[in-house]
């Protein structure tokens, strides 16, 4: 098969071919000239040329040279013409590039802006891998942070770390806004000293409470070495403040200070955080409202309480004294502060399900049928059910619904048995069984005290727990 020579314009060849032609037209006929001239001399001694062919190589050898001379002006033309747009190009998004001086050659211009690329190219890559370990960073307290997001309180500081992080910023601080006394009060702080996170500002006063009082963003620059912050307050700048705001009503202001590797806040970093404000603004009025509702229901679920006393005469003042015995007894086991209360509100409401119980059986005067008394032991579940929806009731579920559990599995609703019913349960069976038993019933007379502690004792292991018997009778 034939191999045919493939024969390419010479104005679209490589730059190195266009030379290599250009030399060959601009050398190679000179050197032909200079060869036959040199051959007849070698031969004769003399050089015999006539006039016309005299000319016609003094034609080509010019020709040549003219070819070669214009080939290689436009090519370095267009290289001249690639520098300049070059340049004109890369010097917008890379500045130094205008700094180079015009006197030097094309070649070392390309070069220099070639490295100034390459030193771009090696900036972004470093940003790029600073982004990438800021969003390892966010992701990862993202994926630690909501599984144990349980308030809103855990939720915002969950924000303003991962924004002070990701702005590599000395400080963040989420402030909310008191409306009665027109103040600003520290929600959530990150770098702050502890001094300061009790900090309250007037509004119209420092850099959030300006962004509060305009309800607009403010970036503020670090123009010059300015004082530290125990000289100068808590927001030197440069510091970049967004309010938050929930349908146009002020909630509070989100605001970051400080570079920690130096420099300024920008606009792109103001729009980071004006969209973070945007959300954060929503989660914190949810809140708000949740709360609210919250508030509204715990003051029904009080209501439902004291309506539960009121249907029942020979329940009058029995949540009360129950709530009594149930604290002096934990108190006597050296419960903390904490394990007490949540005693005493569960005391408060043990019987808050006997709402959902009929006058026919509530106010029934003789004793129950065994119907009656299955409907009966509903009423833990029903004051479960009721106290669940709240939130800070939430854990009070177990003892109102367990008050009436006893240790050899014969309670209810549940039939736990020993340590499956918690310590609050035990405390609280005891206190209201003995609250029942010195209170007259339509089918029972009162007990007197040591009757009834003697009817304590007398279960104890059975009904009731010994420690906790002891304890309650240690208080009588």
């Amino acid at each position: 098969m034939d191999v045919k020579p493939k024969l390419t314009s010479l104005e679209n060849a490589s730059l190195i071919r266009k030379f290599t032609v250009l030399f060959v037209v601009m050398s190679l006929l000179p050197f032909l000239v200079i060869a036959y001239l040199f051959t007849q001399y070698s031969g004769s001694g003399t050089i015999s040329i006539d006039r016309d062919t005299l000319a016609i190589l003094l034609f080509l050898t010019g020709f040549g040279a003219l070819a070669g001379f214009w080939g290689m002006r436009k090519s370095i033309v267009k290289i001249q013409e690639l520098t300049r747009h070059t340049r004109e190009a890369l010097s917008k998004n890379i500045p130094d590039l205008g700094k180079i001086e015009t006197e030097e050659n094309e070649v070392t211009q390309l070069t220099r802006a070639f490295n100034e690329v390459t030193k771009n190219l090696e900036d972004n890559i470093k940003r790029l891998e600073a982004s990438k370990q800021t969003i390892e960073y966010v992701l990862s307290k993202i994926a630690s942070g909501i599984s144990s997001l349980q308030t809103i309180d855990t939720f915002l500081e969950l924000i303003v770390e991962i924004m002070v992080k990701a702005l590599e910023a000395k400080t963040g601080v989420l402030m909310l806004l008191d409306e009665k006394n027109a103040e600003l009060y520290v929600k959530v702080a990150s770098g702050f000293k502890d001094t300061l996170k009790n900090l309250r500002i007037k509004v119209g006063e420092e850099g959030p409470g300006w962004v509060a009082k305009h309800n607009k963003p403010l970036l503020v620059p670090q123009l010059n070495k300015l004082k530290t912050e125990e000289e100068n307050g808590p927001f030197t700048p440069p510091l970049l403040g967004v309010p938050l705001t929930y349908q146009d009503r002020l909630v509070g202001v989100l605001a970051v200070t400080g570079k920690l590797g130096g420099g300024n806040f920008g606009e792109d970093e103001l729009l980071i955080v004006s969209n973070l404000a945007s959300q954060t603004a929503i989660a914190v009025e949810n809140e708000r409202l949740h709360r609210d509702a919250e508030q509204t229901y715990l003051e029904t679920i009080s209501a439902l309480a004291i309506a539960v006393e009121a249907r029942d005469p020979y329940s009058r003042g029995h949540l009360d004294r129950v709530s009594q015995y149930a604290v002096k007894t934990a108190q006597k086991l050296s419960l903390d502060d904490e394990a007490i209360k949540e005693i005493k509100d569960a005391a408060e409401l043990h019987d808050i399900g006997k709402i959902g119980i009929g006058d026919d059986i509530l106010k029934k005067e003789s004793i129950l049928n065994a119907e009656e008394i299955r409907i009966m032991h509903k009423h833990p579940i029903i004051g479960e059910a009721i106290i669940k929806p709240v939130h800070r009731l939430s854990n009070l579920c177990d003892i109102v619904k367990h008050h009436h559990e006893w240790l050899d599995g014969s309670g209810y609703p549940d039939g736990l048995k020993d340590d499956e019913i918690s310590l609050g349960a035990k405390i609280l069976c005891v206190a209201d069984a003995f609250d029942a038993m010195t209170m007259d019933r339509p089918y029972s007379k009162a007990l007197s005290i040591e009757e009834a502690k003697a009817e304590l004792k007398k279960y104890i292991g059975v009904r009731y727990d010994a420690k906790v018997v002891e304890a309650f009778l240690g208080t009588i």
